[in-house]
């Protein structure tokens, strides 16, 4: 069973790939034709939105310095499920 730190741990960490992985997505945007580029970009803006949010709760969670982190879980699954949500769509 994971502690909470390595549970904070795992989601930080995968946060952090999968925005490098959207920093590539929208460095690729750049090569496509200008509609596409349009709609991309609105997606991908949609996807860091949804990014910041969940590294808000994580900072939120660390700032609260002995608070419960089931205070702070239910926050951030539903941050990181809409996250994971968005990013799904783009790659569609």
């Amino acid at each position: 069973m994971e502690t909470t730190g390595q549970e904070v741990g795992r989601i930080e960490k995968r946060l952090r790939q999968l925005g490098t992985k959207l920093d590539m997505l929208a460095a690729k945007v750049d090569e496509t034709g200008a509609e596409a580029k349009i709609e991309y970009r609105k997606q991908i803006d949609h996807i860091k939105e949804k990014h910041a949010v969940v590294q808000s709760k994580l900072n939120a969670f660390r700032a609260a310095n002995g608070q419960k982190w089931d205070h702070f879980k239910g926050g951030v699954e539903t941050a990181w499920r809409d996250f994971e949500d968005a990013f799904k769509s783009l790659k569609q």
